[in-house]
């Protein structure tokens, strides 16, 4: 019985002192004095599913029992490794790549949309080794279009911004796209 009752001392013990030192920590820091850059950037991103070659691949599907025709059908999820380039021309010189995935989420083709997770890399030029990552749904049938950038690595660290898009070329048979993209960053 003596041993139930210092048992029982010892657990109330260690109860009263349990928030002493279980509290939660938050400790907020002042930024630095950096001054926050504005970065525009101007490229082209060549995306290409057909050839033997391709930029985008299909890699799932929706298993749809009506028939859509389309070259990126409704539910698709494409891999991208496409090249950005200085220009509009297939042999324009390539400064990085963009590499994620987008999938096909609207049902109807007259307003096809596209939600695109992707991390736009540069190779090339200042911002070698630099990249930012844009998350946003792309309403491809709309002229100009505007997605968000969610962050960034390297010179764009903690990047944050938009990315202005127009379609430059689109082949509707096999999807191949040369997009025209304006990129403002805010970073530090």
């Amino acid at each position: 019985m003596e041993e139930q009752l210092i048992f029982a001392w010892a657990m109330i013990f260690c109860i009263a002192i349990a928030p002493v030192y279980g509290e939660y920590y938050s400790k907020t820091v002042t930024p630095s004095s950096k001054v926050e850059k504005v970065t525009n950037l101007h490229f082209f991103l060549h995306d290409t599913l057909s050839g033997e070659n391709p930029s985008a691949v299909l890699v799932a599907h929706a298993n749809l029992t009506r028939k859509d025709h389309s070259p990126v059908p409704f539910g698709s999820l494409f891999a991208i490794d496409d090249p950005l380039r200085v220009g509009p021309e297939p042999t324009s010189k390539i400064i990085g790549n963009a590499q994620g995935l987008y999938l096909s989420s609207s049902q109807d083709a007259s307003k096809f949309t596209i939600v695109l997770y992707a991390d736009f890399a540069f190779t090339t030029g200042k911002f070698k080794g630099s990249s930012f990552s844009i998350f946003s749904r792309n309403p491809v049938t709309e002229a100009k279009r505007e997605v968000a950038i969610v962050g960034g690595r390297g010179r764009f660290r903690m990047a944050r911004g938009f990315a202005h898009i127009k379609t430059s070329y689109f082949n509707a048979t096999t999807g191949d796209a040369i997009l025209d993209y304006k990129v403002t960053l805010y970073h530090y």
